[in-house]
């Protein structure tokens, strides 16, 4: 059975820093490119960074380049969303999700057939 688990999320101060991890299970987690998304309230989901399989090739959405760093273990099975300088923003549910498709879009996140339940990020003071 195919699952992603998410954890890390939570309440963080305008300009603080979260660390987002994700846990997948059930398939073949290094020959699936690995994306972050986030739906804030009230939006449509939208892609935050996606990374690709062994060579790590990395894609940012131009709202979170230069503040969030996505990363992967292909040993622990495990990616990471290292968020940092938050703001309001920022806040919403983020998802993580794996895809197998070479067309899939970080975007908007056709291609990504697998998902998490999400992790909310509030950022607040």
């Amino acid at each position: 059975q195919v699952q992603l688990v998410e954890s890390g999320g939570g309440l963080v101060q305008p300009g603080g820093s979260l660390r987002l991890s994700c846990v997948p299970s059930g398939f073949s987690f290094d020959v699936y490119a690995m994306g972050w998304f986030r739906q804030a309230p009230g939006k449509e989901r939208e892609g935050v960074s996606c990374i690709s399989t062994k060579n790590g090739n990395t894609v940012y959405m131009d709202s979170v380049k230069g503040r969030f760093t996505i990363s992967r273990d292909n040993v622990l099975n495990t990616v990471y969303l290292h968020m940092t300088s938050v703001t309001p923003e920022d806040t919403a549910v983020y998802y993580c999700a794996a895809s197998r498709s070479y067309s899939s879009d970080c975007r908007s996140g056709v291609g990504y057939g697998y998902w998490g339940q999400g992790t909310p990020v509030t950022v607040s003071s």
